[in-house]
């Protein structure tokens, strides 16, 4: 009977069947049975497990070990995942390098769950070559789909320079010298690992067959995509926010590739579940949402990734991130977190008053967030409130943060019991109806709080009734 490790790599023997084929080997010198070459190649142990808090294992093996041992995804140990967020939630210390490597166990988990359910004919996966083949790319697309992310991860996304962003980066690396001769050991071809990594985001716009867009999205897929489902329950984790927990085994068991049939007969396949699973699948859409409203846009975690922006600004020639693969490499977390502490001291570097500010702990307070009241007198109200304080207060002394994350209403195929398909949105009256997550802070400079407060009680009124005219404008 297979053990777990088997379920998972089907086709890798466990360490206890290596250990197995070993036992008529003496050390004391004496060969039983096995040429002595034979055996220290045996006893070379290529199949190597990573302890992960999420999953308590990640596979890989000797040469997959290659990949991660290279520059760009070792750079990723020095990128943290949520930014400054360890000022706010002190357990936030994670990195994108772990987050790459639960995606690449997820994406495996994923996979495997999917062919063993029937699923080889419609990937047009013909033969175990090509099974392995599309595995050893899906594994590695899915360790290397971070690695263009500048410092900070998101936090910082918009300093790239013209239309670069962290999918160009990605692009670059995957394509770069080092990571060709890779791909050339592990005979898979960059162009499938680039598209596997990037999906619908790929900078060259490239065309999918339908093999291509399934791996893919079992990678970056909005419903089902290994990397939203690491990073809920990996942020959930080290946050110790419980809203990002959901049942992902159950969900990784009921996966299916499955035509959208309920779109007008279509036999387009997409990734799906079983009727059995759909609770799993709204439980991990509800996490986002949560997972939105209560971290994400958590209005102290915000403030420091405006703060962090406003001080690379200063700190960045020209303001703008290098677009060079070798500058990208160089540039971490470190680096950045270095000149804010040396700019924290020193009133004449640049960036000196963010620096101060997020390395004593002394953000912009709130000043105004968004109230429905407010929103049914006048829609752009945040807005009003924030040209107002800036009349009064100075520019420099406000900030207003208005991210929004649309209402969430992913369809996907359920497969009933029998054997009809139908759209997750008629199944579920859960997910058509997930609300989008809104946020409108404006921000003071804390020095400036009380004083803003008193003005705010006193002029909330008329400045939120004057605000139609912004309206207008928007």
């Amino acid at each position: 009977m297979p053990n777990a490790y088997q379920k998972i790599y089907p086709d890798r023997s466990s360490t206890h069947t290596l250990r197995k084929a070993n036992i008529s080997v003496s050390f004391f010198g004496e060969k039983q049975g096995l040429p002595e070459r034979k055996v220290r190649e045996m006893a070379k142990k290529n199949n190597h497990e990573i302890r992960d808090p999420i999953y308590a294992f990640v596979h890989m093996d000797s040469s997959e070990r290659e990949v991660l041992n290279s520059a760009p995804v070792q750079r990723l140990r020095h990128i943290h995942q949520l930014a400054l967020t360890s000022l706010v939630y002190p357990g936030a210390t994670h990195r994108r390098f772990e987050h790459s490597l639960g995606v690449m166990e997820l994406a495996t988990r994923i996979y495997n769950a999917v062919l063993e359910n029937g699923e080889i004919d419609i990937l047009d996966i013909d033969g175990k070559y090509d099974k392995i083949y599309y595995l050893r790319v899906l594994r590695m697309a899915a360790l290397v789909h971070d690695i263009g992310h500048a410092p900070f991860s998101h936090a910082s996304e918009d300093l790239f320079p013209g239309d670069c962003n962290h999918e160009v980066m990605t692009l670059r690396l995957i394509e770069s010298d080092e990571m060709e001769r890779l791909w050339a050991m592990l005979k898979i071809q960059t162009e499938d690992v680039a598209k596997l990594a990037l999906g619908r985001d790929h900078p060259k716009k490239k065309t999918f067959s339908n093999t291509e867009a399934i791996l893919s999205e079992i990678i970056t897929g909005d419903a089902f995509g290994a990397d939203r489902m690491d990073y809920l329950l990996r942020d959930s984790h080290h946050t110790g926010v419980a809203y990002g927990r959901f049942d992902h085994y159950r969900l990784i068991e009921t996966l299916r590739i499955l035509p959208k049939a309920y779109e007008g007969g279509s036999k387009e396949p997409a990734l799906g579940v079983e009727t059995g699973g759909l609770q799993s699948a709204e439980a991990l859409l509800l996490a986002r949402y949560f997972m939105f409203s209560q971290l994400y846009f958590h209005p102290v975690r915000r403030i420091y990734d405006i703060h962090l922006k406003e001080y690379l600004q200063a700190w960045l020639k020209g303001g703008r991130f290098p677009v060079d693969v070798a500058e990208h490499l160089n540039l971490t977390d470190n680096e950045v977190m270095a000149g804010i502490w040396r700019a924290s001291r020193d009133p004449d570097l640049p960036g000196h008053d963010v620096a101060a500010r997020i390395v004593m702990r002394n953000h912009y307070r709130v000043l105004y967030t968004r109230n429905p009241d407010d929103v049914l007198k006048c829609r752009e109200a945040g807005l009003a409130i924030y040209t107002a304080a800036c009349a009064e207060f100075g520019e420099e002394n406000v900030r207003h943060d208005r991210p929004k994350i649309p209402a969430s209403q992913v369809a996907f195929p359920v497969l009933e019991p029998d054997g009809r398909i139908v759209s997750s949105l008629l199944k579920s009256d859960a997910l058509r109806y997930i609300p989008e997550v809104a946020v409108d802070t404006v921000y003071i400079r804390p020095e400036l709080l009380d004083a803003g407060r008193a003005w705010l009680n006193e002029n909330r009124e008329s400045i939120i009734e004057s605000g139609s005219e912004l309206e207008d404008m928007t």
